[in-house]
């Protein structure tokens, strides 16, 4: 029963990882129903950032966020307003398309600059670090604190989006961008924002990501998979929806690898699958 409970706690844990992946991937969704193929590839190239700024700085991967956050909603602006914006529209295979060649271009650039070697970012052993609940039951402080900031960030997009004029002016551009238009907001520049917000996000995924685990120029897709997974889970364009979506996501593949350590992220898939086919607008769709 200990071992159960452990399980069961530490896929709760992975989950709040996952759900940093996918709250990119949901807010770009939620405002301009675009699916970026190249969101795993993003998050790997901030993770790549983040080893650059911590070997030409000397800061550790934390405090690196100062630099790496700004970067990639820049990056995030730039990229939607200078390129992702002339592919909206009714149909959505240009931006798919869009999306997968920058996927490609992002992962044989790493491959050209880093090589294949995978790397990692490390935190002076806080990595490892774990307090015991009972005798038998670890929990990590790092995972904690993954899952502290995915709760803190879902909070922070929708008190956003609910209160702000950012938010207001996200949500009207997503329920109806020509009448926005209309009344004088430019939608490339909200669009624009919208992009930059979701980048910021993925830095912090990203930094988080390589601290827990090695990570190459290839690991896009799979990080993709997994964010895609959670935020449909949970429901498109719900926040705290994607967060119980990678939550759910990991605790499936935590119960999975108890079982067999061949099973592990089947089983999320299984667990993915199963909603998909028992509920397919996902368990907490967006309402608003």
């Amino acid at each position: 029963m200990i071992g159960w409970v452990d399980t069961l706690i530490q896929g709760v844990l992975l989950g709040g990882l996952y759900a940093l992946f996918a709250m990119g991937l949901s807010l770009i969704f939620g405002v301009m129903r675009l699916v970026n193929i190249a969101h795993g590839d993003l998050i790997v190239l901030a993770a790549y950032l983040a080893l650059v700024v911590v070997n030409a700085t000397g800061l550790g991967p934390i405090p690196a966020l100062v630099v790496c956050v700004p970067a990639m909603f820049v990056l995030g602006y730039v990229l939607q307003r200078g390129l992702l914006n002339f592919t909206l529209g009714s149909d959505i295979l240009p931006p798919l398309l869009v999306t997968f060649g920058l996927s490609i271009i992002i992962q044989n650039a790493l491959l050209q600059t880093f090589s294949a070697d995978p790397r990692a970012l490390r935190l002076g052993g806080f990595e490892t670090e774990s307090f015991h609940v009972g005798a038998d039951i670890a929990v990590g402080y790092f995972p904690l604190l993954v899952l502290g900031v995915a709760i803190a960030l879902t909070l922070g997009l929708e008190l956003m989006f609910g209160r702000s004029a950012l938010g207001r002016a996200f949500r009207a551009t997503s329920d109806d961008p020509q009448a926005v238009q209309l009344m004088g907001v430019n939608n490339r520049h909200v669009y624009a924002l919208a992009m930059g917000s979701a980048l910021a996000i993925v830095a912090v995924a990203a930094v988080f990501y390589g601290i827990r685990t090695t990570f190459g120029p290839t690991d896009g897709p799979d990080r993709l998979l997994f964010a895609f997974e959670a935020v449909i889970i949970g429901g498109l364009g719900s926040f705290w929806g994607t967060l119980a979506g990678g939550i759910l996501l990991g605790v499936a593949q935590a119960i999975g690898f108890r079982l067999d350590p061949g099973w592990g992220v089947l089983t999320g898939h299984l667990a993915f699958l199963g909603v998909l086919l028992l509920k397919p607008s996902g368990l907490f769709p967006r309402t608003r």
